[in-house]
């Protein structure tokens, strides 16, 4: 009866780790020049920093359908505009959703999931200036589109770039507030 019990135990404990490896095996974390801390996510997206105009190239010619950058104007050599125009001429959707890292807002996190869950803006490429503002978009992304519970969602943000508390602290509430139905604009 005992060895039953410690089986019947041992299943769900299996299952996670097998779910976290499953989710760290579809991370791929790659040097890509003219692109800061570029992570693979599965097959339809790839999470980043700051990207030059250059690598956009390198972007478009991975695939991809659509760019969303959380970067804002002028921020460390940050060029929008030109970033806009350059994927136009590649044949990119540009989507430029900017916020900074103390000051993220409801309203970004839910123009950026729907764009990520429109299907022809996949596969898509994310990037904001580290990947710490993408970390915590993608952390809301997989709690609420995805169905992640919240501690897999944050590990894989932490892992593609989510450092700050702050943003953190933002992702987590707005994943706490949509589970309770009382999300609103102010978040």
């Amino acid at each position: 009866m005992r060895s039953q019990y410690v089986t019947c135990s041992l299943i769900p404990a299996l299952v996670l780790v097998a779910a976290t490896a499953v989710s760290a095996q579809e991370l791929a974390k790659e040097d890509v020049p003219g692109i800061r801390n570029y992570t693979q996510v599965g097959a339809t997206v790839a999470c980043a920093g700051a990207t030059t105009l250059d690598a956009l190239d390198e972007v478009q010619r991975r695939g991809f359908a659509a760019v969303v950058n959380f970067r804002t104007e002028g921020e460390n050599g940050a060029d929008p505009v030109g970033a806009a125009e350059k994927a136009e001429a590649i044949g990119l959707k540009y989507f430029h959703l900017p916020f900074r890292g103390s000051d993220p807002s409801a309203a970004v996190a839910e123009e950026f999931l729907a764009v990520i869950a429109d299907p022809t803006n996949q596969p898509t490429f994310v990037h904001c200036g580290s990947a710490n503002r993408v970390g915590a978009m993608w952390l809301i992304k997989r709690v609420k589109l995805d169905g992640w519970d919240v501690d897999r969602a944050t590990a894989e943000a932490e892992t593609i770039g989510l450092r700050s508390p702050g943003l953190k602290e933002f992702a987590l509430e707005y994943v706490r507030q949509y589970s309770r139905g009382t999300l609103t604009a102010g978040c």
